[in-house]
């Protein structure tokens, strides 16, 4: 009877979870709801007198809040990439290794299950990157998240504001976000401004439209400088190829920890989340390289190019295996394992 009492617990907590995890995503909806009214009817049709005027600005903004819409919806409900099956323990070998008691020798199972996988990073201690959760070899990049409860493909983060895990399959859309999100903002402080002056000198009349103008502005200036403080870190990780995660703990390669281990040059590191397709880095499609469970990686580049190898290599050693409970990043939540 108590079983079965904590079973319907933790289900009820389970769902209560998830419902509230949504609350971020409906502020955020809520918000750009109150934006696209309170600028298309409260400024444009009511405050601007200039017929010419309203329909730049109604054009202009229409293009930019569609692309926004576009990438938050893609962010959101394109779901994280978990690795496929030739990664996971088959039924045999998943029996071997739990009834394994002696440590060592589930090290060296582990070693031979790798080597036929292309797999080349390695825990802090050297040993094979291995999910006991999810009862899988991890491939390079990839971790165990603790919201979502599965090993995600280049995982980056977990973001509570599109209530989705940031990975291989979606960091294209999410960096495309901000980057719509704070030309959303930069759009309607700009073109608000004026008018906010307006209201401010008493030039306008005191009316209704006075408030949501001069909300307005406050709000799209608030999100905006928060926004562009984590658009320009993404752009930084980016253009060194690395993950949020991968920035924190540098990642360890079978010859040791290496923070450059996947940085391809500048132009490479790009390629590598939007696609070599110049025509598809602004469109909210995908097209990025691979199937997020091999990397190409600094040490094979080299001698195509030798000057990679001149900087100085990273000293840090952190072990792969060390938890992280949902701990933040600016307006992101890194949770992995």
């Amino acid at each position: 009877m108590r079983r079965g009492w904590k079973m319907a617990l933790s289900g009820g907590l389970r769902c209560c979870r998830r419902v509230l995890s949504w609350v971020p995503v409906l502020i955020i909806v809520l918000v750009v709801l109150w934006s696209y009214y309170a600028y298309v009817f409260e400024l444009c049709l009511v405050t601007v007198l200039s017929p010419a005027e309203k329909v730049i600005y109604l054009i202009l903004y229409h293009a930019i809040f569609v692309f926004f819409a576009w990438t938050y919806w893609k962010s959101i409900f394109t779901l994280p990439q978990r690795p496929n099956q030739k990664f996971h323990l088959s039924y045999t070998d998943k029996e071997r290794y739990k009834n394994e008691e002696r440590p060592e020798v589930q090290k060296q199972m582990l070693v031979d299950m790798a080597k036929k996988l292309p797999v080349y990073t390695r825990t802090g201690s050297g040993a094979v990157r291995f999910c006991d959760r999810c009862h899988l070899i991890k491939p390079d990049r990839c971790h165990h998240c603790s919201v979502c409860a599965m090993c995600v493909l280049k995982m980056d983060h977990h973001c509570p504001w599109v209530n989705n895990c940031i990975g291989f399959s979606n960091y294209k859309f999410f960096l495309q976000f901000l980057a719509y999100s704070v030309l959303y903002c930069l759009y309607i402080a700009t073109t608000v401004f004026s008018y906010f002056i307006k209201y401010w000198r008493g030039e306008l009349p005191s009316v209704r439209s006075k408030f949501h103008v001069l909300f307005l502005l406050f709000v799209a200036c608030m999100f905006f400088v928060s926004l562009v403080i984590l658009f320009g870190y993404h752009c930084w990780l980016v253009s060194r190829n690395k993950t949020t995660l991968e920035a924190f703990c540098t990642p360890v390669f079978t010859s040791g920890p290496e923070k450059n281990g996947f940085n391809l040059g500048f132009i490479k590191n790009i390629q590598q989340v939007f696609g070599d397709n110049k025509k598809f880095w602004l469109i909210p499609i995908g097209s990025s390289p691979g199937d997020g469970h091999s990397f190409p990686m600094r040490s094979m580049n080299e001698s195509q190019n030798p000057l990679l190898a001149n900087e100085e290599p990273w000293e840090d050693n952190e072990d792969d295996s060390r938890d992280y409970p949902e701990g933040s990043s600016s307006l992101a939540v890194e949770s992995e394992t």
